[in-house]
């Protein structure tokens, strides 16, 4: 047993990829079977990550050393190189092609739902102005929220309440939107493209747009894919500014 814990711990980086990598695999088998895909997979996977991370110390379970690999697979660089390597593949040219409603869709999307999200937090109790920042980030996506909390600095448990209001928002778009879909007249293209750029959570819409009509998903998921990058864009840099200007 000794042996194994000394070539896990040398190895760790590539036993984190392999924990990560199950991790994924069950929590999709999970979604497939058990929640038919009324819960997408990618937000079992975070909130069974974040209930690891409640049983671990101050870096979560990565404070074990047979699990020390994870603090480096959820560093800030590798963080940093999967948000650029986003970013790169967006093109602007495609966005064009979603036209001008597609565009602003993504702007009201990212901008009403972090100020929502912050103003939120503040009755929440959390007043300080880089908290409500992050919490508000994470109303955008599971993946806005860590990336603004660790620019401005804040402490772990703030980010891990950001990464589950994006879950939150991630189970709510895909329960809510077949069920909602008919008021919203969300059954073409282009209410759709708008649909994707308002609401953000690419597993969310995709897996929503999927129970509502799997011809409309690829036109959700098009504007969809560009609000994470605009989200880690604008909250921790101009939106933050324009909160400091209030609070």
């Amino acid at each position: 047993m000794e042996v194994i814990d000394q070539l896990l711990a040398k190895n760790g980086l590539i036993f984190a990829f392999l924990l990560v990598g199950l991790l994924i695999y069950f929590s999709y088998a999970i979604s497939k079977y058990l929640f038919k895909g009324r819960i997408p997979g990618v937000a079992i996977a975070v909130l069974s990550a974040l209930v690891l991370a409640f049983f671990g110390g101050e870096k979560g379970i990565a404070d074990y050393p047979v699990f020390a690999g994870l603090a480096i697979l959820g560093s800030s660089m590798f963080r940093d190189f999967t948000v650029v390597a986003t970013a790169m593949g967006a093109q602007l040219s495609k966005i064009k092609a979603a036209g001008v409603a597609g565009v602003v869709a993504l702007f009201a999307g990212v901008i009403v739902t972090f100020y929502v999200g912050a103003i939120l937090a503040y009755f929440m109790g959390y007043t300080d102005v880089k908290s409500m920042a992050t919490i508000g980030a994470g109303a955008c996506t599971y993946i806005v929220g860590p990336v603004t909390g660790s620019a401005l600095g804040v402490s772990s448990d703030v980010i891990a309440i950001s990464i589950a209001a994006g879950v939150v928002k991630t189970i709510v778009a895909t329960i809510g939107t077949p069920l909602l879909a008919k008021y919203m007249k969300l059954d073409n293209a282009k209410t759709a493209l708008v649909f994707g750029g308002l609401i953000g959570t690419t597993s969310g819409v995709t897996a929503g747009l999927a129970a509502t009509n799997p011809k409309l998903v690829p036109y959700g998921a098009f504007t969809a894919t560009f609000y994470t990058g605009l989200g880690c864009l604008l909250c921790p840099s101009i939106l933050f500014i324009i909160l400091t200007w209030f609070f």
